[in-house]
């Protein structure tokens, strides 16, 4: 047995490790930080890993609170039940103190089980007694808003309140922005309109092409950029509203990584966005924006920031939570009128 010279002082790491079972969607990755954000008011020395997504990484890398980003190999939706044992295995020398899940998944409780981290700490979900220790019945009348469900699990159980939660924000670091200002010869002597037509969810929660572009065209008109941000899957409505205002727009959909967006994303002055990924990612930029809504609850997922706008018409049918409208209509979207959103931008002056 190693012996201790005398006068040797022994240094143990004492800092509680946790390991974060992230979320699948960039509005709730978004949102997630509220989480990171309350572990550290409570313990400021802790560690907090996340486990998710490979393609969230350029996400938690502009979180200060995160320490590292573990990359879950399955898709949303898989099993694989060998890759999450495994998984858990490997992060055993990790030693973590607690785990907490936000997935409500049976699955995504196996990877801390078989870790064998000692607290984990979710809500019962998919019958998950056993695989989680310290489980958390959801009282959804108390707990309305996915944030709040996110931050309650970072306190002890047994709330009466609904718990505070710090707004997610996002940083930015200058040399990288520059780079991506150099790499798509940006000009930003011009004010900038920011607008993300796209909501992967499905079309019940998108806006029309027609009625981004009478917002576009408006904004053009006054002398503004107007700038089209989404991924791949929303190249196809941008470039409708760029084809109606005569490809007067920078269209950015499909053409940037995440982490060149979030940077062209910061230096936008104002933004109308679906409820989607990229309005969670607008609000955490601190940017004043205007939200619509039309299938989904802007009480359950809105944008965190005191300079949101959000439009949503309470329609008796709405919200329905559906992909697609049940009754082909989808009022709830079509019947709002560009000069709405339009004079919703104004008052945010």
């Amino acid at each position: 047995m190693a012996q201790l010279r005398k006068n040797q002082i022994v240094t143990v790491n004492t800092s509680p490790r946790i390991l974060v079972v992230g979320p699948a969607w960039v509005g709730d990755m978004v949102m997630a930080q509220s989480l990171f954000k309350t572990l550290k008011q409570k313990q400021p020395d802790c560690q907090i890993d996340v486990l998710a997504p490979a393609w969230t990484f350029s996400l938690l890398d502009r979180m200060p609170e995160v320490t590292q980003a573990i990359e879950m190999p399955l898709g949303h939706g898989k099993l694989g039940l060998h890759q999450r044992i495994t998984l858990g295995r490997s992060l055993r020398d990790n030693r973590y103190d607690q785990a907490i899940l936000l997935p409500n998944s049976w699955k995504s409780a196996l990877t801390p089980f078989f870790a064998r981290i000692p607290v984990r700490t979710g809500y019962i979900g998919e019958c998950r007694w056993g695989l989680l220790n310290d489980t958390r019945r959801l009282d959804k009348e108390l707990l309305t808003m996915t944030v709040q469900r996110f931050v309650a699990l970072g306190h002890k159980p047994g709330a009466t309140e609904p718990p505070k939660y710090p707004a997610p924000q996002l940083r930015i670091v200058e040399s990288d922005r520059d780079q991506v200002i150099a790499k798509f010869a940006i000009n930003t002597d011009k004010t900038i309109l920011g607008l993300c037509p796209g909501a992967e969810y499905g079309p019940a929660k998108r806006w029309p092409a027609a009625a981004y572009a009478q917002v576009a065209n408006h904004y053009l008109e006054q002398g503004w950029q107007v700038w089209l941000f989404g991924s791949e899957k929303d190249s196809q409505v941008c470039a409708e509203i760029n084809t109606i205002t005569e490809q007067q727009c920078v269209d950015f959909s499909g053409r940037t990584t995440m982490a060149e967006a979030l940077d062209l994303m910061s230096l936008v002055n104002r933004f109308v966005t679906n409820d989607s990924g990229l309005m969670h990612v607008a609000a955490a930029l601190n940017k004043p924006l205007v939200a619509i809504y039309g299938s989904s609850d802007p009480g359950f997922t809105p944008p965190i920031h005191d300079l949101a706008k959000v439009i949503s018409l309470g329609l008796e049918c709405s919200p329905c939570f559906e992909r697609e409208c049940p009754l082909g209509h989808t009022n709830c979207l079509n019947n709002i009128p560009p000069k709405q959103v339009i004079s919703e931008l104004a008052s945010l002056n």
